[in-house]
């Protein structure tokens, strides 16, 4: 049964623009004027779009991405929390009574989180830092423009950074988070060096970020659907498996991800060459 895109409702959105074209569903983080932090009303609208697009059958790819130039995004809107306790209204989505039931920004920011196991593009535009490694830790491919920075400012305020730079320990040798994470606000990142280290596969001129992000969107979302999710699942499940666990379920995913239909197209395809142009990164 098909579902009803989404595309419909980015009128609702007051923190995030989405919109749904050929397959590619692009989440704009929208609050440009406060570097795209992210506040309850994104963590809500975030939540609920991941929610959305994971049951939408049109979509098949995500682009993350931040509205204007300066930032992809800065992490918790930090300017209306209380002096005093850190705490007011703005944050009464992630208080509970027991620090075993507090949740944390990441079960609202986070697509894999929020159940959404359709590949994520990130196109990092200017500063991420902070919060924005939730995003970051969760995207399958991320690219930057050769503007942006990456830095974790916790420590420079007196906090301690723990859900951050385990995300990146996913993506960044440990000497890299450790340094990245210590050093809080006094050194960034730049665009080379993250991709020096494998945290980006590639970086662009920034007026060349969102073509980059959409052909590259573009070509996952002309594949077939059941054998890019069963892909993308067996790769983060190995990711937190010994290799001999990983390679005990494989055979299980293999016949879950394997659509006759399409494997028949594309033994037909490799019969008779028609087979894509490629190009060298």
């Amino acid at each position: 049964m098909h579902n009803t895109s989404v595309a419909g409702d980015d009128a609702a959105l007051t923190t995030l623009r989405l919109s749904v074209d050929a397959g590619v569903a692009w989440v704009e983080l929208n609050r440009p004027e406060v570097l795209n932090s992210f506040d309850e009303t994104m963590l809500r609208e975030l939540a609920g779009v991941w929610a959305r697009l994971r049951l939408d059958d049109e979509v098949r790819v995500v682009v993350v991405t931040g509205a204007g130039e300066k930032a992809f995004c800065t992490g918790y809107d930090r300017s209306g929390l209380d002096a005093d306790d850190g705490e007011d209204e703005s944050t009464a989505l992630l208080k509970a009574s027991s620090p075993f039931l507090r949740a944390d920004v990441g079960d609202f920011l986070g697509p894999k989180s929020c159940g959404l196991w359709k590949p994520v593009v990130a196109a990092v535009n200017g500063i991420a830092c902070g919060g924005a490694f939730y995003l970051l830790g969760e995207s399958d491919i991320i690219i930057a423009a050769d503007n942006a920075t990456f830095f974790d400012p916790h420590t420079t305020f007196g906090m301690p950074a723990v859900f951050e730079p385990l995300h990146m320990l996913r993506r960044m040798p440990l000497g890299e988070v450790l340094r990245l994470t210590l050093l809080g606000s006094a050194e960034r990142m730049s665009a080379q060096r993250a991709l020096e280290i494998g945290l980006v596969s590639e970086v662009l001129p920034s007026d060349r970020l969102r073509a980059a992000a959409g052909a590259i969107a573009g070509t996952v979302a002309a594949l077939p659907t059941l054998a890019v999710q069963a892909t993308l699942r067996s790769i983060w499940a190995g990711s937190e498996m010994t290799p001999g666990q990983a390679l005990g379920v494989a055979h299980a995913l293999v016949a879950a991800g394997t659509d006759p239909a399409a494997l028949a197209a594309g033994q037909q395809a490799f019969r008779t060459g028609n087979r894509p142009q490629w190009r060298l990164r």
